[in-house]
């Protein structure tokens, strides 16, 4: 092996570690401040001097943090599966059934997820209110589907447009309703791409701020990141840094083990509905 060779390696395993460093370093020490308390939480260190699970205590003991973390799993849950629902079922229209103007459609729902959130906020709060769902997770939920939806419309279309059409007509043949070519021909063969969206719609709805803070004005109807940005500390001007990172290692490890355990599938379900078509 060549000098140049043993450079371009040894560059590029350098920048894959300094990316990894630049991406983990934030959760990292935000997992050792959690365990810091007292004098030790402005003590700037690296390693772990301390261990204290008072920080834990404080946010899961106190206040409505419990619920706030049962609000998100039930607004990310029900946004994932009514977006799949209707991702699905959209892309089936898009992608097998021949009628005109498909691609104005397709292009016009990808044009609606370049609106940035503050330029809607104003009209959806609206819509919200005439609705009656202010203040509750119907809000959310109504909210983060219109946003989550040209994503998932958008990859299934174009994976589902890649299935063999010789599947769909041995089904038409045997007799198969649309819903059932849907269902059971090719919802198994979709996986990966409904694993791919389904994940980032969680992700995107659990970590969604903006929305939850406008939507939902209880306590008792908030949602972990607009929880942990209410976090107070014993007087006025004291900011809870231990409770504030102990909440976001709380809400952030299920999201990391998630992505872990389904990253095969989240790779090939991009690749699929990213490359194909």
């Amino acid at each position: 092996m060549d000098l140049w060779a043993i450079t371009k390696r040894v560059a590029f395993y350098a920048l894959v570690l300094f990316i990894v460093v630049v991406a983990v370093f934030p959760f990292y020490y935000a997992i050792l401040t959690s365990f810091k308390s007292g004098t030790d939480l402005f003590r700037v260190s690296y390693w772990p001097t301390s261990f204290s699970l008072d920080n834990y205590a404080a946010v899961l003991n106190v206040g409505d943090f419990p619920r706030n973390v049962l609000n998100s799993i039930f607004v990310a849950s029900v946004t994932v599966l009514l977006a799949l629902f209707l991702a699905v079922t959209a892309s089936f229209a898009l992608s097998r059934v021949r009628f005109r103007g498909r691609g104005l459609i397709l292009m016009t729902i990808l044009a609606v997820s370049m609106f940035p959130q503050i330029a809607v906020l104003a009209g959806l709060f609206e819509v919200i209110r005439f609705l009656g769902i202010y203040n509750t997770p119907w809000a959310l939920i109504f909210s983060y589907t219109i946003f989550t939806l040209p994503f998932t419309v958008w990859v299934l279309t174009t994976f589902m447009r890649d299935l063999p059409i010789e599947i769909e007509e041995a089904a038409i043949v045997d007799g198969a309703t649309p819903w059932v070519i849907i269902t059971r021909v090719f919802m198994p063969l979709m996986w990966p791409a409904l694993v791919t969206t389904g994940l980032l719609a969680f992700i995107g709805a659990w970590n969604e701020f903006l929305f939850a803070l406008t939507f939902t004005s209880s306590n008792a109807t908030r949602t972990v990141p607009v929880a942990i940005a209410l976090l107070s500390g014993g007087t006025q001007h004291e900011i809870p840094w231990g409770a504030i990172m102990a909440a976001s290692v709380i809400v952030t490890v299920p999201l990391v083990i998630l992505v872990l355990v389904f990253q095969r599938k989240i790779i090939s379900g991009l690749t699929a509905g990213g490359v194909k078509g």
